[in-house]
């Protein structure tokens, strides 16, 4: 596993929306490539999260990643909702502006991220296996693309 990659299992925040109007999850899935002649970051979320709501109506979203001592930090923002607690706040986090999307003090690393892309995945074409491990309750998750605009 190449060292983005470690990141992404380790854990990283999607935060879809701008400093106004923004949620924040954990993800452990998601892939950073080039479509297009563009860099990209792809990532997946399930109808079901709160963040959906966000990437469905903001443009922009960020990946951010952050040192393993925040791992109770990124457990917590990944099981909470978000929708009736303020779950940032909850864990100390201080969100910054970066661009049109939003990324928290804390992070060593944040991509920003233009929508360019989403599709749902289809439940169909998943090995038997992945079904019963991933998706045995539904919520088949979209996939978003976005091209990388901004990294710091």
């Amino acid at each position: 596993m190449n060292d983005l990659s470690q990141q992404i299992y380790n854990g990283c925040l999607l935060t879809a929306g701008p400093i106004d109007d923004y949620n924040t999850m954990t993800i452990g899935w998601g892939m950073i490539g080039t479509l297009w002649g563009k860099e990209v970051f792809m990532c997946f979320v399930r109808p079901t999260r709160y963040t959906y709501e966000f990437m469905e109506r903001h443009s922009t979203f960020t990946i951010s990643f952050y040192n393993t001592n925040f791992r109770q930090e990124m457990s917590y923002l990944g099981t909470r909702s978000g929708k009736n607690t303020s779950k940032v706040a909850d864990v100390h986090f201080e969100p910054i502006a970066i661009g049109d999307g939003v990324t928290f003090k804390q992070a060593y690393q944040t991509l920003v991220c233009k929508k360019i892309y989403h599709q749902d995945m289809d439940a169909s074409q998943f090995p038997e296996a992945v079904l019963k491990t991933y998706y045995s309750a539904g919520g088949i998750h979209r996939l978003y693309v976005g091209e990388v605009i901004r990294s710091e």
